[in-house]
């Protein structure tokens, strides 16, 4: 494989560090994505090499492409691990005399603040904004799809104890999705600091009434 250059200069692979004995691939995984995680935070996605993210994570460059053809690649899981845990993170517990879609519409709006709180989420937007277009006018990306399969999960489970409006359970999804996803995207072109009632929590608290009169029986 051609050297990769790093800072004007060829580097040549370093023998990879031995992981602590038992160590999964699913733990190696985490530690090449908390490696990738912390150059896009440091340095933005355009910055960022294999190079970079090898010797963070203390592993070989060989032994990333193994697995990821470019850093691109590694982002892209990196945003569907981080995604998927605000999502997960933000629903709501299930308790007595709570119904699914008061769960269902807490646990989005949640997740939509946290997410636009999300340092990655930031340094992308203030950096290397276009790694979100192709999410947003082309195709669904990984992250997209485990979110559409888990609203779908839980419209099925409104739907049978009767708190979610009856419908196609994907075409409900990805419908609540593209609302979701418009906030959490675009919410800071349309607020206004000097108006309380134009704030981020005025949006937020309207996306909750959107999504409870959208999804009541």
């Amino acid at each position: 494989m051609t050297p990769i250059r790093h800072n004007g200069a060829e580097e040549p692979d370093r023998p990879e560090r031995p992981g602590p004995p038992g160590r999964s691939a699913a733990s190696d995984g985490d530690a090449v994505l908390d490696a990738v995680r912390d150059c896009v935070l440091a340095v933005g996605v355009r910055r960022t090499t294999m190079t970079d993210v090898a010797r963070r994570a203390g592993v070989s460059r060989m032994t990333l492409y193994r697995r990821w053809p470019d850093v691109r690649s590694l982002v892209g899981d990196l945003m569907t691990r981080e995604w998927i845990a605000v999502a997960t993170g933000a629903m709501p517990g299930r308790h007595p005399g709570t119904d699914t879609r008061t769960r269902l519409v807490e646990g989005l709006v949640a997740g939509v603040g946290a997410f636009r709180a999300h340092p990655l989420f930031h340094k992308i937007v203030d950096v290397d904004p276009e790694l979100l277009l192709p999410y947003v006018l082309d195709r669904r990306g990984a992250s997209q799809e485990a979110l559409l399969g888990l609203l779908a999960d839980a419209l099925r489970e409104g739907h049978a104890d009767g708190s979610v409006r009856a419908a196609h359970p994907e075409r409900q999804a990805r419908s609540v999705l593209l609302v979701v996803q418009s906030f959490a995207l675009s919410l800071r072109t349309m607020t206004d600091a000097d108006d309380p009632e134009l704030s981020g929590a005025a949006f937020l608290a309207e996306l909750r009434t959107i999504l409870e009169r959208t999804l009541t029986p």
